[in-house]
């Protein structure tokens, strides 16, 4: 336990799209049997922790993850906190897109009618400010990328270092500081 806030991300539970790699980010799918049982031992595993405030995408699959997890009473829906917005490639697998568009990455390149990395990272740097003005323990309930993208500015990386990061649905990663306030790190990643 560090003597300064420490931030909770969770990734919310397992869907049919995430399961088959298919980009969702605005489109409301459901959490699948597996995705809502993942969801409810989150509250085991989050067991003990005090948080100032509970934040959550407006999603469907957020705020589910969130309400099996035991915090859905409690918490401030962020539009900021929404998953990418994949636009023309919402639905569709990065194989797919691939076949159609050779060498395309997703944080270098963005997704036609949607985000580019510097969008996702304008959001993830309002988050940032209102985490660190709050300067308390916060619950955060989103989706991959866009938690990829807040934990790359966290560290004042540029937002295509979220490339540099990967999430497992349920997962809970925690940002935190090291000797101050002035050095933001990760205190852990992808804890399944």
């Amino acid at each position: 336990m560090s003597a300064f806030p420490e931030i909770y991300l969770v990734r919310h539970g397992e869907t049919e799209w995430s399961r088959s790699g298919r980009h969702t980010g605005r489109s409301d799918i459901p959490l699948t049997a597996v995705g809502e049982a993942a969801a409810r031992k989150l509250a085991e595993r989050l067991a003990g922790l005090s948080f100032a405030a509970v934040w959550s995408s407006p999603s469907a699959r957020a705020r589910k993850t969130c309400d099996l997890a035991g915090f859905g009473s409690g918490a401030l829906i962020r539009d900021d906190l929404a998953e990418w917005d994949y636009g023309a490639y919402e639905g569709i697998t990065t194989k797919d897109i691939l076949a159609e568009r050779p060498g395309w990455q997703l944080f270098r390149d963005g997704c036609p009618n949607g985000e580019t990395a510097a969008d996702v990272g304008a959001r993830a740097d309002a988050v940032v400010e209102a985490l660190r003005q709050a300067a308390a323990p916060i619950l955060i309930f989103s989706s991959s990328h866009f938690l990829r993208v807040l934990a790359a500015r966290w560290l004042g990386l540029p937002p295509q270092g979220g490339a540099l990061f990967s999430l497992d649905t349920t997962s809970i990663s925690i940002l935190g500081y090291e000797h101050d306030l002035a050095e933001p790190v990760i205190r852990g990643w992808n804890q399944r």
